[in-house]
């Protein structure tokens, strides 16, 4: 048995992005194996939930977070690792698993503390609109502090993979996500929405401009689409950007904010005649693979990481008269079926017991260093993957 720690992220339940999902999902099954994870979570909107709670079997610990956007990653983060430290001096944790490259600050007093340590570096987040200059720059010097400072790093993507081999010569784990498979049978909540089964096309994004939600919109009221545009999502810090998106629409865009009903957004996935997807510099996200593994024909914008995962079952769009153009095509429903039916056999490369096999082994990697935290990550960053081998783009891999 191991103590796993997991920090850097709003936590579980997951309730708003892709690592509170991969932590749900991989930590749930982490501790059904007889480990002990203890997952940090942010305080929900000024509520005061005990510090201490369990969730599917994960051991929770609630902490507060300044809101504000530059400050409240980081705010809450340095938090964890405080309570992390402290918890060292009688409960000593095997392995910590950090999200974010951001948070690489903290990883040294992390490592001082006799913790080894794995960060998930997620996506290209310099990349992010919403970042000024100085917030870019951060970003780019955490990514280089995150591969010096860490035991072991975690890419999601082949994309993000290449990133850090090509500008750090780091070689990273890579650990994708998993997609839920699911039926396109159940349907009785789209009612509640007014919606019918095949009868509407689906966005379900954050407002932020590298989503490329604006994108879609405006492409799609170009069209002369008849089924309605349901766009699921919101974001905090956006709302400039977010009364953008809704000036762009008409009265066929139907804007439904969150959904935070589980039941109802996955009968939206399985449902959708179309699913458009507009992220572009996050990885492999957890939103197209529940698409895909809906059996959901889906157009995404045109990046490497959403061809590295929809393949040849994708149509591809970098601007709104393409938008527009396919949207044109998705009324006839034509092919609709059989490239539902192809990325649903995509998806399932996506297994979220394979990836949790790959973290468990990762924990045990690290769990096996505790006593040489001192030695150059980088170094051993390259003799962790060294055992993966080689595989094709877009294949999932683990560590085994």
């Amino acid at each position: 048995m191991m103590r796993i720690a997991m920090l850097g992220t709003r936590g579980v339940p997951a309730r708003y992005g892709g690592f509170e999902t991969a932590i749900e999902e991989i930590g749930r099954r982490l501790a059904a194996r007889g480990h002990e994870v203890t997952v940090y979570c942010r305080h929900s909107n000024g509520s005061q939930e005990a510090d201490l709670g369990e969730y599917l079997g994960m051991k929770l610990v609630f902490l507060p977070a300044l809101r504000k956007r530059a400050l409240e990653t980081l705010s809450h983060s340095g938090l964890s690792v405080a309570h992390l430290m402290a918890q060292q001096l009688h409960r000593r944790s095997d392995a910590a698993i950090v999200f974010n490259a951001a948070n690489a600050p903290f990883l040294p007093l992390i490592r001082a503390a006799g913790i080894p340590v794995a960060t998930h570096v997620d996506g290209l987040e310099w990349k992010r609109a919403k970042w000024g200059p100085a917030g870019q720059k951060y970003y780019l010097r955490m990514e280089a502090l995150a591969v010096r400072c860490s035991d072991l790093l975690i890419a999601d993507a082949i994309g993000i993979q290449d990133y850090y081999r090509e500008k750090f010569d780091a070689d990273t784990v890579y650990l994708a996500y998993g997609a839920p498979i699911q039926s396109r049978g159940e349907s009785a909540k789209l009612a509640g929405l007014g919606l019918e089964r095949h009868g509407y096309h689906l966005v379900v994004a954050r407002f932020e401009p590298e989503n490329h939600v604006h994108l879609i919109v405006d492409g799609y009221v170009r069209s002369a689409a008849k089924t309605p545009l349901v766009v699921v999502g919101s974001a905090p810090y956006s709302d400039e950007y977010t009364r953008s998106v809704h000036a762009l629409g008409d009265e066929r865009v139907r804007f439904v904010g969150g959904v935070w009903d589980q039941d109802l957004l996955d009968q939206l996935y399985a449902n959708a005649r179309i699913y458009w997807h507009g992220h572009s510099v996050g990885g492999t996200n957890p939103s197209l693979l529940r698409a895909i593994g809906s059996g959901t024909a889906t157009n995404a914008f045109d990046v490497g990481f959403n061809r590295e995962v929809l393949s040849t079952a994708g149509r591809y769009f970098s601007s709104p008269d393409e938008v527009s153009a396919l949207a044109d095509d998705a009324e006839s429903g034509e092919g609709l079926a059989e490239r539902g039916r192809l990325a649903r056999a995509f998806a399932r490369r996506y297994d979220w017991d394979q990836v949790a096999d790959g973290y468990e082994q990762l924990c045990l990697d690290l769990a096996a260093k505790r006593g040489s935290a001192k030695r150059g990550a980088g170094r051993q960053v390259k003799q962790q993957t060294s055992k993966q081998g080689s595989s094709k783009h877009g294949t999932a891999r683990v560590v085994r």
